[in-house]
């Protein structure tokens, strides 16, 4: 038999959440510096083994586009 579902109101979070091994701010440093995540689509992100591979063709194109600027 499943646990009843606790009704939440406003702030009040469940009894299992334990933050007490949390630390404040651990990843403020790192978002202050700024971040640049971009989302693929899935069909895209199918082309790819990993971020690396995505990086390597966006330098080829990137320096084909220059070079048909100019």
């Amino acid at each position: 038999m499943k646990p009843a579902k606790q009704s939440l109101k406003g702030d009040q979070m469940r009894a299992e959440y334990d933050f007490s091994k949390g630390v404040r701010g651990k990843y403020s440093k790192l978002f202050a510096k700024g971040t640049n995540i971009i989302v693929l689509d899935p069909d895209v992100a199918k082309v790819f083994k990993n971020s690396k591979e995505v990086n390597s063709i966006l330098r080829t194109l990137t320096k084909i586009a220059a070079q048909k600027a100019k």
